[in-house]
């Protein structure tokens, strides 16, 4: 069974990090670009960052850029998105997804997700 599993969300406060951890199973990243994704309370999802399969290329949001940092380890099949100097804003819930390319949309349903909460 091909799945994505979210972890590492938490409640922090402003300015600190977390690091969130997607790991897959039944299927090898390999050959996946991964995105991120969020979607916080009464808004649609977003995009937050994509690496391709070669972890050669990575984009950001404008939101996110220069505090959260995409990377993977394709020896243990898993993706991690660290966030740092969070913001109340980037409370959401965060799920990872796999892509043919980062241009395009994710593939497959989505997980359970993890939930990300930036408050004093």
């Amino acid at each position: 069974q091909l799945q994505l599993v979210e972890s590492g969300g938490g409640l922090v406060q402003p300015g600190k990090s977390l690091r969130l951890t997607c790991k897959a199973s039944g299927f090898s990243l390999d050959y996946y670009a991964i995105g991120w994704f969020r979607q916080a309370p009464g808004k649609e999802r977003e995009g937050v960052s994509c690496m391709s399969s070669s972890g050669r290329s990575t984009n950001y949001a404008t939101s996110v850029k220069g505090r959260f940092t995409i990377s993977r380890d394709n020896a243990k099949n898993t993706v991690y998105l660290q966030m740092n100097s969070l913001k109340p804003e980037d409370t959401a819930v965060y799920y990872c997804a796999r892509k043919t390319l980062c241009v395009l949309p994710p593939i497959g349903s989505w997980g359970q997700g993890t939930q990300v909460t930036v408050s004093s």
